[in-house]
């Protein structure tokens, strides 16, 4: 397939605003594919984007199917997209002094993490993504989705032998034999999930409910943002009316609404609580006794409103940077230092919030730790420092 490539645009955009390398693999959206050279690319709104970034610059650039070679550059919208989908417009370090000035364990946990940014995706692509979600892991979620995109939406183009295709419709989802074909690539349950809430959507209600249930003041792609009212206890008005529709469709619990109202429709206040945020509860904010021993309705809900109450309008926003800081991909983050007889090994701060090991000749108390090694690929590898000079140091003094 033909393609029309833009040139490489850039942002200016610091690190601490946003960090693409945490933000895009947290476990918000699915369909993010990184290269070896550290280049992100994703096919959203009929192009494919692709984002490099460095600590000053977010790079991106749009690759087009040949159906728009006719779109001037001057009408390209992709620098307002880019804008919109990475919800650039809050100040994040303003509101991470907030949350910190509130929470002495956000204050202890945060800085850690800079630049996580809550996504503001399309609604549709959310529902099904977090759909796909239940019980389930990201690595195995992310292949869900690859699927659907693959076998049900259009094909967008390609980088290099890659291809990448848009999220499918409502309509694609709901056709014959849908639910069978997606039981055989592996979806299990959620396969009937899927099926009966795209034939929900696509016969009755229309993607334009889902859009009618966005926080106005975080609306879809290309509409004006406007008030949303005002928080109470179990958040805004238009926030309970969502998450209460969204518990109608087939396939969506209490944590998959509150996932779809963060993370699609710009709820901002919802705070998805599940098994990692339960124990977060539990850890750092004395859940887990009396009334709210175990995770029933009523504690989650009592876990949402402690948040809100804490953290304000942007509690789910909050509540994700500490939901990152407890997946295992980034564990090792929270390792500053280690020392071993004759070698000391510390974690220096990267640029994009990974950690590079360094070593200097040094006598020292010997520890166990695991640290990250910058590996180039983000992945959680790992190296164990050992025990292994004190023997050696027994030898020499005998």
């Amino acid at each position: 397939m033909a393609v029309r490539a833009t040139e490489w645009q850039k942002l200016p955009v610091t690190l601490t605003e946003l960090c693409i390398n945490t933000t895009l693999r947290c476990g918000q959206s699915f369909r993010w594919r990184k290269s070896a050279d550290d280049e992100w690319s994703c096919a959203l709104h009929g192009r494919i984007l692709s984002f490099r970034q460095d600590a000053l610059y977010l790079h991106y650039r749009a690759i087009y199917p040949p159906s728009t070679l006719h779109t001037p550059p001057h009408d390209d919208d992709t620098p307002t997209l880019v804008k919109h989908y990475f919800n650039l417009e809050p100040d994040l370090c303003k509101l991470y002094s907030q949350w910190a000035a509130s929470d002495a364990n956000f204050k202890k946990r945060a800085p850690k993490f800079a630049g996580v940014r809550i996504l503001r995706q399309d609604p549709w692509e959310a529902l099904i993504g977090f759909i796909c979600s239940s019980n389930n892991n990201i690595s195995r979620i992310s292949q869900m989705v690859h699927n659907l995109c693959l076998h049900y939406g259009p094909l967008i183009g390609h980088i290099g032998n890659e291809a990448y295709h848009d999220f499918p419709t409502p309509e694609a989802l709901a056709g014959p034999g849908v639910e069978q074909h997606l039981q055989k690539l592996g979806f299990g349950y959620r396969a009937k999930y899927i099926y009966k809430t795209a034939v929900m959507v696509a016969d009755s209600r229309g993607l334009a409910w889902l859009d009618e249930l966005c926080n106005p003041e975080s609306p879809v792609f290309g509409q004006e943002p406007k008030p949303g009212g005002p928080l109470i206890e179990g958040g805004r008005e238009g926030y309970r009316k969502a998450h209460q529709e969204l518990l109608a469709l087939h396939g969506v619990g209490p944590k998959v609404a509150d996932c779809v109202c963060l993370m699609g429709l710009g709820w901002s206040e919802s705070v998805p609580v599940d098994t990692h945020v339960w124990q977060i509860a539990q850890r750092d904010y004395k859940f887990g006794k009396g009334k709210h021993s175990s995770l029933t309705p009523a504690t989650y809900t009592a876990v949402a409103n402690h948040f809100r109450k804490l953290w304000g309008k942007e509690a789910g926003w909050a509540h994700s940077v500490l939901f990152t800081a407890d997946l295992k991909a980034f564990s090792e983050r929270l390792v500053a230092k280690t020392e071993i007889k004759t070698e000391e090994v510390s974690v220096k701060a990267e640029p994009d919030g990974s950690g590079v090991v360094e070593s200097t000749t040094k006598t020292a108390t010997a520890t166990k730790k695991r640290v990250k090694r910058d590996v180039g690929d983000d992945e959680h590898q790992v190296v164990e420092v050992k025990e292994k000079i004190v023997k050696r140091s027994k030898r020499r003094k005998a």
